[in-house]
């Protein structure tokens, strides 16, 4: 839950964008669990929807190798265990993993609390809806998903949060 309502307001506008979020259904809220590679650091997400969506940004991929897929949490995670490491990736946000096994954790934005955790970290076969491509300017020639997607610039991403 947001502290603020300026901040639920900023969570609000920010699904307009990174990571953006038509909410064509109501929200229905979802609880998934999830854990790192050795098992030290446990998670428990609650999701309003099935979105996925991915940054392509050269920060993402330099920390995951490929493209950022995630999903976006209504609230911050709760973490049970070993707490996660918290590296500053820049003045907007921060990227946690496991400082036992490197498994990458969550992504967050300090501005307003928001947190998008790696879908591939949840446990699960949920129907997820990959509907959204971020930095898509910054998407390497090398791959790309089959699936239609919305894509987004990151100028476009500013744009819309600001």
């Amino acid at each position: 839950e947001y502290k603020s309502s300026k901040q639920a307001a900023f969570a609000a506008s920010f699904y307009n964008c990174w990571p953006i979020f038509a909410f064509e259904e109501p929200p229905m809220a979802l609880e998934k669990h999830g854990t790192c590679l050795c098992g030290d650091t446990r998670l428990t997400v609650t999701v309003d929807n099935t979105h996925i969506s991915a940054c392509h940004c050269s920060m993402c991929r330099k920390w995951t190798g490929g493209p950022l897929l995630v999903v976006h949490c209504s609230k911050p995670p709760l973490i049970e265990g070993r707490a996660p490491s918290v590296y500053d990736s820049s003045d907007r946000a921060q990227r946690a993993f496991c400082g036992r096994c490197g498994t990458h954790l969550y992504y967050r934005l300090k501005a307003n609390d928001f947190h998008a955790v790696p879908v591939g970290l949840l446990d699960g076969d949920q129907a997820w809806d990959f509907d959204l491509q971020i930095f898509v300017e910054e998407k390497p020639a090398w791959y790309c998903f089959a699936n239609q997607t919305k894509e987004l610039s990151g100028q476009e991403v500013f744009e819309q949060n600001s």
